[in-house]
């Protein structure tokens, strides 16, 4: 049996645009080295930075492809009692949050997932290895998430 698919869990994903804010990054941060090296390579009569640009090239590539498995492979189930994160393609996670273990939940959204039109759902437990994150959703989703993970936290702790 797998412990990354319990039975009778309905995962759900998250929004692929969070792919697309990931690959903006990564187009930035390759694109800093990358555009000196453009200019040594077309100004000076040598080849070696020709070569920094294709490993590069190489890591973009490998890390476009590795964004697209990663966001994929995340998602959550609300339960009854809990609720459920996966995340991870190599280096797989779940994290299994009781709802009564829950402090707060937070809703962040920087500048460039404003405007894809995603945000991140944080939920906040007094342990810190039980915290979960979860990306990429529609800020309509993760108002209602939120919303619906603060009450069901709260009937919890009302209950013990």
């Amino acid at each position: 049996m797998d412990p990354f698919e319990p039975p009778g869990v309905t995962w759900t994903s998250i929004s692929p645009r969070l792919a697309t804010a990931r690959r903006i990054v990564l187009v930035l941060v390759l694109g800093v080295p990358a555009l000196p090296l453009v200019v040594a390579w077309l100004l000076l009569d040598t080849a070696w930075p020709l070569l920094g640009i294709v490993l590069l090239a190489a890591v973009g590539g490998w890390a476009w492809w590795v964004i697209g498995r990663q966001v994929r492979a995340w998602g959550y189930a609300e339960h009854e009692d809990d609720l459920l994160v996966r995340k991870g393609v190599v280096f797989r996670s779940m994290v299994v949050v009781p709802y009564g273990r829950m402090q707060y939940v937070d809703v962040q959204a920087g500048p460039l997932d404003r405007r894809l039109g995603i945000a991140r759902v944080q939920l906040h437990t007094a342990s810190a290895a039980t915290d979960a994150v979860i990306p990429g959703l529609p800020p309509e989703e993760a108002a209602r998430l939120r919303d619906r993970l603060a009450r069901r936290g709260e009937a919890r702790l009302a209950g013990l």
